[in-house]
């Protein structure tokens, strides 16, 4: 056996380790709402339960593809399908909206709503884990209300005069207004998930529309999104895609990666090397789905990899600084839990592209910064932000925003790639 796959195999028996001894059981043991329904989602440093009295459509759903896409991969002997079938009762009974269609954006425990919006965001999410849950279950109420959401963007969201979705509203589905509210904004976050969530559909239903759509979405992500000189994600436009400060919304996410004034330093100049990878390993599989050829796209998904290899890598301390400048240059370098997740995954697929010699000891680096700072092994779950040194700047195992999403993900994910590489 070469040293080669004795390294894989290494990293393999860590991951699996971890994802069956840690990361399953801290969920499995937790999270199940057995009273309400549902899935309790805010955990301490230990793990305990903060008692925070509120479920967002958001955690739900990642909840629930992380069990149903854990279940495809062959883990939990059926915990992880009960586990999904479970979200999906909670949020078709708590969190859907029969007068108006969609589904609620936050409710308390028992599922009593307190606010009504309909965030694109959110949605993007239910069209990814209710496709998923389908995939994963037969269910076929999965794919019933993926596609309703679905059909509410393109009635409501889809902007049919610019391109892309407009991605703040009303109960009602009225967009919001200007600024804070997010009604004049576009991000690459919201169009890169949907992204995502539209290959799982198409993928469970096999509809033509489906990938027409699909393939609208990548245009505009590969056309309008990435910068035209550097092929790097930009985060926040304005509705006619000219470049935007990137503020804080009403109803956000990374909330507390802003500064006091709700707007990023350098808001203009500003590219995170997580979203970078991440949507160059989801366009990968987007076009595998689809049926695309690679070629069209490999200019752009190799440069992704190059910039965020070129900067984005911590060769002292190991893994992935935040963000930093199209150009070059590091604006942040602490290390947030989820671009190190998605780095794992992305590394793996360049691996399997374009080869082991370049890309194998990034992955280690990360890997290793990932397994010895990252993982709280004695909890289960992942530290949600460190320092670039490695020391715990947030403790909490979890809240609306930080749920296993990335986590289960990046296991379950990368060991798939690992057994592709043994092959």
């Amino acid at each position: 056996m070469t040293d080669f796959n004795n390294k894989i195999l290494e990293f393999k028996k860590e991951a699996q380790q971890h994802l069956t001894k840690e990361l399953l059981p801290f969920w499995f043991d937790r999270c199940k709402d057995v009273e309400n329904g549902g899935f309790l989602t805010h955990f301490d440093k230990d793990g305990n339960d903060t008692g925070v009295d509120e479920k967002s459509m958001l955690g739900q759903a990642r909840c629930i593809y992380s069990f149903a896409a854990a279940h495809r991969a062959g883990y939990g002997e059926g915990k992880c399908l009960e586990y999904a079938k479970h979200g999906v009762d909670f949020l078709i009974e708590k969190m859907w909206d029969p007068e108006h269609e969609g589904f609620f954006w936050l409710t308390d425990r028992k599922g009593n709503i307190s606010i009504d919006e309909k965030i694109i965001y959110g949605h993007s999410f239910i069209i990814y884990a209710f496709s998923e849950y389908t995939l994963a279950s037969g269910d076929s109420r999965g794919l019933y209300y993926a596609e309703k959401c679905f059909d509410l963007l393109q009635k409501y969201g889809a902007d049919t005069m610019y391109g892309g979705y407009f991605e703040m509203f009303h109960k009602d589905w009225t967009l919001k207004g200007a600024g804070a509210a997010g009604g004049d904004r576009k991000t690459l976050d919201v169009h890169m998930h949907l992204m995502e969530a539209f290959t799982t559909l198409y993928e469970c239903s096999g509809k033509e529309v489906h990938k027409r759509k699909l393939l609208e979405l990548i245009d505009v992500l590969t056309t309008k999104i990435i910068h035209p000189k550097y092929l790097t994600g930009i985060p926040q436009f304005t509705a006619d895609w000219k470049i935007a400060p990137q503020i804080k919304f009403d109803i956000v996410w990374g909330w507390d990666r802003f500064s006091e004034d709700g707007i990023k330093s350098s808001p203009e100049d500003n590219t995170s090397y997580g979203h970078n990878v991440e949507f160059a390993w989801l366009l990968m599989h987007a076009i595998e789905i689809a049926a695309i050829p690679f070629e069209k796209y490999n200019t752009i998904i190799q440069t992704q990899f190059d910039h965020a290899l070129a900067d984005g890598i911590d060769w002292e301390y190991g893994g992935v600084y935040v963000e930093g400048s199209h150009a070059g240059g590091v604006t942040d370098r602490e290390k947030e839990f989820w671009q190190q997740a998605e780095m794992l995954i992305a590394l793996l697929q360049a691996c399997i592209v374009y080869g082991t010699p370049k890309y194998l000891p990034v992955y280690e680096n990360v890997h290793r910064f990932v397994f010895d700072k990252m993982i709280n092994h004695d909890v289960g779950e992942w530290i949600p932000l460190l320092t670039r040194q490695g020391e715990p700047i947030w403790r909490h195992m979890s809240h609306n925003w930080k749920i296993n999403y990335h986590t289960m993900r990046a296991v379950v994910q990368s060991i798939e790639r690992m057994n592709t590489l043994l092959n």
